[in-house]
């Protein structure tokens, strides 16, 4: 499934900055050792890529190299380690632990003789039959080198995962950056002279490498596929994607045979043939003006879709797609939206002592979007061809415009505003006759930012298609010229949760399930395999847990990693024909990390609201822990229906523990109204955001203090960002006889008041009472409890008014509350050192009795809030 960019941008952002609070706060060397591979494959005497190298992490100063031969199943040390510590010795004249090598990374000769390892500055080849060391040139292939741009830009996000080995050609030390999605720049320590550094990035990160003084070195954009920066000094180009997000694939102003080119002058499109030499061109359009024009604006395209670095060219450009035979094209036509800013000040900004007027487009629900439209155009006639909009008369978007091999039509995905209705439209190039190839309707909504894919085989005329209209999210085969479901190719009550790779040779679809284990818990991803006609299904990982995958190039190999919140990882080699294993490659190491008192997480399952859904959620305990004690409980939030969020996967840091170690148990589950189960699991938040799955959430903790009497339900509080913030407060709101403290952060309180994309998605369109009943401001006045409520004077993800209008509301109904407002801060308050330390201090506040005897019972009247 491929999100929005927009969207993804947005998700991407909220983890690096979630990432970046918990590393600022826990400096701590790891203390699991052996838990990833990453491999590094090349190919033998045979040509076949059926090898990889791996470097694993065996302690705190202690590493070793590991070399699989896939074909056989045979996993063995890469090289003879002592000696090759003794060879090191003899050429460096330092210092050399065997298990503690200088060496960053391995190249392999295919004969399997010699090996060149790189570090330390310096490369050396090694004769692997009497450990003979030569120093080896630190050259660079430029098979798969990538450009020095010398551009910097913000990073896409939503790229595919890959590796970048930067090389030092120059005789100083390079100081490495990564540029996050808000062009900021992220230190990733140096690069030294003559050295090597490889970097796990994704595809369309940029990677900046200054010298120590500051001046810019080169800057890269990470490919899709592992490649080497060269940092020499020299300058290359390459097109430059500006942006966090890429723009649709446009064929360019010139026809395909070069022999026509589209222009747009004011707001009006002209034609110009190139084979002539007279400069005058032909007016196609003589109706379009501001409010309905052919030139692009990318102010509307960030105020839905916030993305605040794209820019226009000073010259306006139509959007064209050009049919194969040069005979039709599309002008995408912008009837322009709502102008709306949020504006912001800065009271204090760094650079002065006067307070800064900042703004940005941010359109909110029931503004009008901007409406794009697909003209179709002949050449030969030198006119538009009149086609009915019945079935896209109001969209929301009409994007991945593809024109068939044979020129004789182009389709369109239209998705209709309020989200219940999407379309693949065909209109033929002669005629301008429009069908819906697709047609797909929901009652409540269709999930576009999470569930959508389709892919188009024009070689057969076929479409791949997502859809839950069994109530699972599947893949379905369409005829693309009939526009009939050919067959159904995945199905049961499991869904698919993302789609890899499309094999079109083999008619061949690999994916990620969930639920497709039915014993386990349904969020785990399984790696699966399917043919086109639903036949041949096989799932390929195997493991009571969360399952990665790593493919080997040609797909014949898969490294499957799993885990469990209560179990490390575990690491295979398997085949990826049948999934069968082929050799165990790792299992994490994690004594250490228990020894110094780490509790495990406990996964629980409870019943839902229904008596029959299983939810499931974590629970954690303080790190002193005592079974006869009573402990407040404060549940971690966050209700977005765009996802699910509970953790699945071993980490060796929560950042829930933290709060636990203060005297608490912390929990966290997923309730109705979230994504990664059934349709009628997720429709519960249709119109419905209030709901938050609190039915769902009360009843699990209870029936966890039912199984550990050590959860005291008398004392329960609970905190959120974000939607998680609104969800926090509602807690309070709809169920302050349950929750007694809360604490709010970044909250869009009101779903009015949020931005468009999000809300409509889940809320739907037109805005009805729906949003207001869902309103923390409407129904502020029902406050109980303690509340403390979190925003960043800069937040651009959520509108700060948001959470001053519940402040207002409050304020009214004369009630107490704390308010945390943070100058200079963005989303997420709670994430900041300041913000963290003072959601911990209002609930040790509040619930100032940790850690009571049980035999006091529930009572706790003198410290209930």
């Amino acid at each position: 499934m491929k999100m929005p960019r927009p969207i993804l941008l947005f998700f991407s952002l909220l983890f690096v900055a979630t990432a970046t609070a918990q590393n600022s706060r826990t400096n701590a060397p790891s203390l699991v050792f052996r838990d990833s591979v990453e491999p590094h494959w090349f190919a033998g005497a045979d040509g076949q890529t059926n090898k990889f190298w791996y470097r694993v992490t065996t302690g705190r100063n202690s590493h070793e190299f590991i070399l699989v031969d896939a074909r056989e199943g045979k996993r063995s040390s890469a090289f003879n380690h002592a000696r090759l510590a003794e060879a090191l010795v003899k050429v460096t004249k330092r210092p050399v632990k065997p298990e503690d090598l200088p060496i960053d990374s391995l190249d392999f000769a295919r004969d399997g003789k010699s090996v060149v390892l790189h570090g330390d500055g310096s490369s050396w080849k090694l004769d692997l039959a009497n450990y003979s060391l030569t120093l080896s040139a630190n050259d660079v292939s430029d098979e798969n080198q990538l450009p020095n741009i010398r551009t910097l830009h913000p990073s896409s996000s939503g790229g595919l995962a890959t590796k970048v080995v930067f090389v030092n050609k120059l005789k100083a030390d390079a100081d490495l950056f990564w540029i996050d999605p808000d062009g900021k720049r992220v230190s990733y320590g140096s690069v030294p002279a003559n050295g090597r550094l490889e970097i796990s990035t994704y595809a369309g990160h940029v990677w900046l490498a200054a010298s120590r003084t500051g001046e810019m070195l080169a800057v890269f954009e990470a490919a899709a596929k592992p490649s080497v920066a060269a940092i020499d000094g020299r300058e290359t180009t390459a097109p430059v994607r500006r942006g966090g997000r890429r723009r649709p694939s446009v064929g360019g102003d010139t026809s395909p045979d070069g022999k026509w080119s589209v222009s747009v002058r004011g707001d009006n499109l002209f034609l110009r043939n190139l084979n002539v030499r007279s400069n005058s061109d032909f007016q196609l359009t003589y109706d379009a003006n501001p409010n309905s024009t052919y030139a692009r604006n990318a102010e509307a395209d960030r105020a839905v879709e916030m993305t605040y670095d794209a820019r226009d060219p000073e010259t306006p450009t139509p959007e064209i797609y050009w049919a194969p035979d040069s005979k039709h094209f599309v002008a995408m036509r912008l009837q322009p939206g709502t102008h709306r800013n949020v504006y912001l000040v800065e009271s204090s900004p760094e650079d002065q002592l006067q307070p800064k007027l900042d703004s940005y487009p941010y359109l909110k629900p029931g503004d009008q979007v901007p409406i794009r439209k697909p003209p179709l155009f002949d050449i030969e006639l030198k006119k538009e061809i009149q086609t009915s909009e019945s079935l896209y008369s109001n969209p929301w978007s009409i994007s991945d415009v593809r024109w068939s091999t044979n020129s004789t039509r182009f389709t369109f995905l239209y998705n209709q505003r309020g989200h219940q209705i999407m379309r693949v439209v065909a209109v033929e190039a002669q005629t301008g006759a429009a069908r819906a190839i697709i047609d797909e309707h929901s009652d409540t909504f269709i999930d576009y930012s999470g569930k959508s894919f389709s892919e188009y085989l024009d070689g057969t005329g076929e479409i791949i298609w997502a859809s839950e209209r069994d109530g699972w999210n599947h893949l379905y085969l369409y005829d693309a010229v009939e526009g009939r479901v050919k067959s159904q190719i995945t199905k049961g009550n499991w869904l698919v949760r993302s789609v890899d790779f499309v094999d079109r040779t083999n008619r061949q679809i690999w994916f990620q399930a969930g639920g497709i284990r039915p014993e386990q818990d349904p969020y785990y991803v399984q790696f699966c395999r399917v043919n086109f006609d639903g036949s041949g299904l096989t799932v390929l990982t195997d493991g009571d847990g969360n399952h990665e995958a790593q493919f080997s190039p040609d797909r014949r190999y898969l490294i499957d990693t799993w885990s469990r919140v209560d179990q490390p990882q575990t690491t295979v080699l398997r085949s990826a024909s049948d999934g069968k294993l082929l050799c165990k490659l790792e299992e994490a190491d994690a004594v250490e990390l228990y020894a110094s008192g780490w509790k495990t997480p406990e996964r629980f399952v409870a019943k839902g609201r229904d008596g029959s859904t299983d939810i499931f959620g974590v629970i954690w305990r303080p790190k002193d822990f005592e079974p006869n004690k009573k402990y407040p409980v404060i549940e971690d939030i966050y209700a977005g229906p765009q996802g699910f969020f509970t953790p699945k996967g071993f980490r060796a840091s929560y950042q829930q523990q933290k709060l636990a170690d203060h005297g608490f148990i912390v929990v966290q589950m997923d309730g109705m109204g979230t994504s990664g189960r059934s349709k009628k699991f997720h429709d519960v938040c249709w119109k419905n955001i209030r709901d938050a799955g609190f039915e769902d959430r009360i009843l699990w903790i209870k029936a966890a203090a039912a199984k550990h009497p050590f959860m005291d339900i008398s004392r329960v509080g609970i905190y959120g960002t974000s939607a998680g913030g609104q969800n926090a407060l509602r807690a309070m709101l709809d169920h302050g006889d349950f929750y007694k403290v809360c604490v709010s952060d970044s909250g869009c309180h009101d779903n009015r008041m949020d931005k468009i994309w999000w809300n409509e998605q889940w809320m739907g369109w037109p805005v009805d009472d729906s949003y207001e009943r869902s309103s923390n401001v409407t129904d502020a006045h029902k406050l109980q409890g303690k509340l403390l409520l979190m925003v960043g004077e800069m937040d651009k993800n959520v509108d700060p008014s948001s959470t001053m209008q519940v402040v207002n509301a409050l304020i009214k109904a004369d009630k107490n509350f704390d308010l945390l407002y943070m100058p200079g801060a963005g989303h997420g308050v709670a994430r900041t050192p300041y913000g963290s330390r003072r959601l911990e201090e209002f609930f040790v506040n509040n619930f100032p009795a940790m850690g009571t005897s049980s035999s006091a019972g529930n009572s706790t009247a003198a410290t209930s809030p």
